[in-house]
């Protein structure tokens, strides 16, 4: 049984344009030109109990707009939605106890009182058993390495703190379904490897399914075998992450190290100059080339080092939104 349904999920926004001035703005009162921007087009995809799932987008793809309207804030346009076994945007109240929504940038705590006054607040409305929540926020603080952090004022915690907090908070009723967007934004590099590990023992620990949207690629790589890629409001991929190379012909990156300067017009013929120093280069060119590649550059330049890479995940999805605008 899938945990979320969605079929041709479409969502639009009417907006004004005015121009600057006393004059533009008269002119606005008796005529406004609307305009629509199309959010999300007709998206579809299927997500399974226990998935962990990663979706992916540029700036403005639709991704928020997509958890917004599976966790019920929004209302679409049009199209279908099925999220374990409710229709969101009913708001119904049984459905509203499954699922949480982690939002990097928007906070949940109140920011003048500890953060276990609210999360108190938050076993309240959802109503849980006093000794499951005891159980709960040990355990959650425990992992989290934040005991001591408890009865601290949230505006006094360091950003990589709260949002700690905020996933506590947002777990503390143990919901079947998590819905996390940019939940490591800003956090330094131990404190996004913390909450990664943190959100993977939860997967693996209460099977719970989780929706991520994240600009750092190590979010996904390391808690999603799955992603979803979305450009435009458009779905472009659906599938296992590292299989997106093969949609560019498998392309390879030789990173080469010489012992003396090689002008940058004598590498060209072999590949694609990603970067050059004269001392170090970086070649991307078609694996079925490699070998041949490979053995040419070592017999014409003076090699120290070199290394065979794929092409960073980064990189290809990058590749994969320009394929779409260009098409």
């Amino acid at each position: 049984m899938d945990f979320i349904r969605v079929r041709e999920l479409h969502k639009s926004f009417v907006y004004y344009r005015k121009e600057a001035g006393l004059k533009n703005s008269l002119k606005n009162l008796f005529a406004r030109k609307s305009l629509v921007k199309e959010a999300v087009k007709s998206v579809s995809f299927d997500i399974g109990p226990g998935e962990c799932v990663g979706f992916l987008g540029p700036n403005g793809a639709g991704k928020t707009t997509t958890l917004k309207m599976l966790s019920g804030i929004l209302y679409p346009t049009g199209g279908e939605a099925d999220v374990l076994g409710y229709v969101p945007w009913e708001r119904k109240n049984e459905f509203k106890r499954l699922f949480s929504i982690v939002m990097g940038q928007k906070n949940q705590l109140w920011w003048d009182l500890p953060a276990s006054e609210s999360i108190y607040l938050n076993k309240c409305i959802y109503d849980v058993d006093d000794d499951l929540y005891r159980r709960s926020l040990a355990e959650l603080s425990e992992m989290l390495d934040v005991q001591e952090l408890l009865n601290v004022q949230v505006r006094r915690l360091s950003l990589g703190e709260r949002m700690k907090m905020e996933l506590i908070a947002a777990l503390i009723h143990r919901p079947r379904l998590l819905y996390l967007d940019e939940p490591t934004i800003g956090l330094d590099f131990p404190s996004q490897k913390k909450v990664r590990e943190f959100l993977k023992y939860y997967n693996e620990q209460f099977g719970a399914t989780i929706l991520l949207t994240s600009h750092y690629m190590k979010d996904v790589e390391d808690l999603c075998k799955r992603t979803i890629i979305i450009n435009e409001g458009s779905l472009l991929y659906d599938g296992d992450l590292h299989k997106i190379n093969d949609l560019f012909g498998e392309q390879k990156i030789i990173r080469l190290q010489f012992s003396e300067p090689v002008a940058e017009h004598r590498l060209a013929k072999f590949g694609k100059i990603v970067s050059g120093d004269g001392y170090n280069a970086v070649l991307e060119l078609p694996k079925h080339r490699l070998k041949e590649v490979s053995r040419a550059v070592l017999d014409s330049f003076p090699i120290v080092d070199w290394t065979i890479e794929d092409v960073p995940i980064e990189e290809s999805i990058s590749m994969l939104y320009r394929k779409e605008s260009a098409g």
